[in-house]
């Protein structure tokens, strides 16, 4: 059951926060197979030393999944209505995320009671890699 199901909500609520575990090369070898996105900046570390950079660094969509799964753990997924995000920064290996979401606004959308969330997705520096909004069904 959903963290929001069953209480209201009001501006400034934060509805979800999840903490992953660090990015291993073993997951992003594992998301290249599953997306595939066989990209080796993502999993060859001398193709990305040779490119400039100092190790693979994880896909924007592997992030991005991140915070989709953290939404759809804190809102049962009937009640999203839109999820949209933009990549802000790369996402260094090893790096331990931190994704939140926030009430911004309730509104009606097609008719219907939502709220519209401000979804971020930090490192644990504090950098944000990748932000957003939802709308979800109230």
């Amino acid at each position: 059951m959903s963290e929001t199901s069953n209480r209201q909500l009001a501006v400034g609520d934060r509805v979800l926060r999840k903490e992953f575990p660090p990015i291993s090369r073993h997951k992003l070898a594992l998301y290249c197979g599953a997306s595939g996105d066989h990209n080796p900046i993502h999993v060859d570390l001398d193709f990305a030393k040779a490119a400039g950079y100092p190790d693979v660094f994880a896909h924007g969509m592997f992030v991005m999944a991140c915070l989709g799964q953290a939404l759809t753990d804190a809102v049962h997924p009937p009640r999203l209505r839109s999820f949209a995000t933009r990549f802000i920064a790369i996402t260094q290996l090893g790096a331990r995320l931190t994704c939140e979401g926030h009430v911004t606004e309730l509104v009606e959308h097609n008719g219907e009671r939502c709220a519209k969330l401000a979804l971020t997705t930090k490192d644990e520096n504090g950098d944000v890699k990748l932000a957003g909004e939802a709308v979800i069904a109230i």
